[in-house]
């Protein structure tokens, strides 16, 4: 597996991984017709515009190496829009990881690399935001991440409950993760 910073190319790579990881993640939790509704040309388009503007996307590739076909997770991370959550000054946007490679140290790979981009650029403290019904939210809790609040959110025409996990020291933070598991994504 190679983690490095995304190019505008990865924009159909990262699409493909962000609609089938939500047709697997949400499948039952979000309606059927709003993920079948999901476009691969809409989403690559949303990306590729993303690409020119962020320094914080990040692709976890497979051995194979190919540029966008082998593409197997993504995060992307931003400044803080949020007024209410001030104290946060990073925000981790999305992280998604194709369903045959969850549970294998992408997501903590991924997550790793954010952080450290995150501090090169002098932020100190990181908010996630994720539906309450996701399976795979307590990912941030085993990282650390402390509850926060939630809110109403909507998606396709229904309410759900969102919740923020939080981190307020992120140099501590990375080097507990590099304590824990060692020499994390070339570190």
């Amino acid at each position: 597996m190679k983690i490095r910073l995304a190019e505008p190319t990865d924009a159909a790579g990262i699409a493909r991984v962000h609609i089938d990881s939500w047709r697997t993640t949400y499948k039952g939790i979000v309606t059927k017709e709003y993920l079948e509704g999901l476009s691969y040309s809409d989403r690559e388009a949303w990306w590729f515009e993303r690409l020119h503007l962020s320094k914080y996307i990040f692709v976890a590739e497979n051995e194979l190496g190919q540029v966008g076909k082998s593409i197997i997770g993504f995060c992307a991370g931003r400044t803080n829009r949020s007024a209410m959550d001030s104290a946060y000054e990073a925000e981790l946007g999305s992280m998604y990881i194709l369903e045959e490679y969850r549970g294998r140290g992408v997501g903590r790979v991924l997550f790793v690399s954010l952080v450290r981009a995150f501090i090169e650029n002098r932020s100190k403290s990181m908010i996630v935001w994720v539906l309450a019904k996701n399976p795979y939210r307590r990912f941030y809790e085993s990282l650390g991440g402390l509850y926060i609040r939630s809110q109403e959110i909507q998606i396709g025409g229904s309410s759900f409950e969102e919740v923020a996990y939080g981190w307020t020291d992120l140099k501590g933070l990375l080097e507990a993760l590099v304590n824990q598991e060692g020499r994390i994504g070339g570190m």
